[in-house]
């Protein structure tokens, strides 16, 4: 708990209501005991700075009416009535400070979600603006987050993305629908592969050939909660370049002839 104003402010407001009533009933003019006042004083502490400091209010109070009713009945067989007085107070303000110090908690905890929440969807619309295609995954490789790149790269579509899949099945679907530049024999290995070395946290980078001639280059990077954060950064004017000459007219073809009209059909049409 933080010593600050508002933890101070209830045990204080209680003291001077203690010190201003004992005062006035011994010195002025006969007064009754401010019980209602200590409750009302309560959950102003606890509604400021929680449980604690409410309780610590509720002490305050109950051993004020204590010193208060101390001076009204000084016989001994009075003590009695006095108890009377002091327990109904002790279980109204504590249950007063326990009520409302839970309630301020809920508050609290709501108003952080929400800021967190509204955070979490800013930077989702930000990572969606950007062309390097960016999956989350949890410790159990299912995917928390897939930016808008990512689905584009590889046609997913939004029902299947925001369904939580597995690495793997994002893998699949790549292979099922053409995206990798890689014979059919090659494919089911260079999955295993990459869901070996995911799942180990390798963070060496490697170039991934599309089909339709874009290079994306691949890289994992390990979280501290046990999940991984896949990154897809678009290297193609890096990368092509290094290719055989003869097969530039391919490439080409790919990029904006026939063929990639075709896939794009095709990838509609799914």
């Amino acid at each position: 708990m933080r010593f600050d104003w508002r933890t101070i402010i209830g045990p204080a407001l209680a003291t001077l209501v203690a010190i201003t009533s004992i005062f006035v009933d011994r010195n002025i003019i006969a007064v009754s005991n401010p019980a209602a006042l200590y409750v009302c004083v309560v959950a102003l502490a606890a509604s400021l700075s929680g449980i604690t400091s409410g309780l610590l209010t509720a002490g305050v109070a109950v051993a004020a009416s204590a010193l208060f009713l101390a001076g009204h009945d000084a016989a001994l067989p009075a003590a009695l009535p006095t108890l009377l007085h002091l327990v109904p107070l002790a279980v109204a303000a504590g249950g007063t400070a326990m009520i409302t110090g839970l309630l301020r908690r809920r508050l609290v905890n709501a108003l952080g979600w929400r800021e967190r929440h509204a955070t979490a969807a800013r930077l989702s619309a930000a990572l969606d603006q950007i062309d390097i295609g960016i999956v989350l995954l949890d410790a159990d490789t299912r995917a928390e987050f897939i930016n808008r790149a990512f689905r584009n790269y590889f046609s997913l579509p939004d029902e299947k993305a925001d369904g939580k899949p597995p690495f793997i099945a994002l893998m699949y679907h790549g292979r099922d629908n053409g995206a990798f530049e890689l014979p059919e024999d090659e494919l089911n290995h260079f999955i295993a592969e990459r869901t070996k070395l995911m799942r180990a946290g390798d963070q060496t980078p490697i170039n991934i050939k599309l089909r339709d001639g874009q290079v994306l280059r691949f890289s994992c990077t390990a979280l501290p909660d046990g999940g991984r954060m896949l990154s897809y950064t678009p290297v193609t004017d890096l990368v092509r370049h290094t290719d055989d000459p003869a097969d530039a007219d391919y490439y080409r073809s790919l990029r904006g002839g026939s063929h990639r009209s075709l896939i794009n059909h095709l990838r509609a049409a799914e």
